[in-house]
């Protein structure tokens, strides 16, 4: 629940991506030949799952429209220590859906822009200027909340 809760812009959203993604894990987990491989299977099937709710519902949300890029400074990462998870997943999962899908993927799952570009059918530079654009985003989310001082995660 937890992933679908990460890509969803809504409980309710998170729940329809959960039910579909434990049918389709259900139904398909005899393709699994390998216990050690079950875990990363179900990770992913679920973020597939996810992406293809966004396809499906895609006229329904935000564009994925290139905007004005906004610089974002690589250092300026975020505070994570300092949030509860809640905050946390509370914070992106109020971000519009192409920031959200993009940081998740790219960020949270480590998918290169190339990848991400090819799983939601934009362009490499679409990609980035959505993590930049959800970075910024986050960033004054952040400051509203007093949090100014930014330190390098990682």
């Amino acid at each position: 629940m937890g992933f679908s809760r990460r890509y969803a812009g809504s409980r309710e959203e998170s729940q329809d991506i959960f039910q579909e993604a434990f049918l389709r894990i259900f139904n398909s987990i005899s393709q699994v030949k390998e216990p050690i491989h079950l875990e990363r299977w179900i990770i992913k099937s679920t973020i597939n799952t996810a992406i293809n709710y966004f396809h499906k519902n895609k006229r329904h949300h935000d564009s994925l429209a290139i905007y004005d890029l906004e610089v974002f400074n690589e250092r300026d990462v975020s505070i994570i220590d300092e949030l509860s998870n809640d905050t946390i997943i509370d914070l992106i999962n109020k971000l519009p859906t192409g920031y959200r899908l993009v940081f998740n993927l790219y960020v949270v799952e480590g998918y290169k822009h190339w990848e991400i570009a090819e799983m939601l059918g934009i362009s490499e530079s679409t990609s980035k200027s959505q993590l930049n654009r959800a970075k910024a985003t986050l960033k004054n989310k952040l400051k509203a909340l007093g949090i100014e001082k930014f330190e390098k995660y990682g």
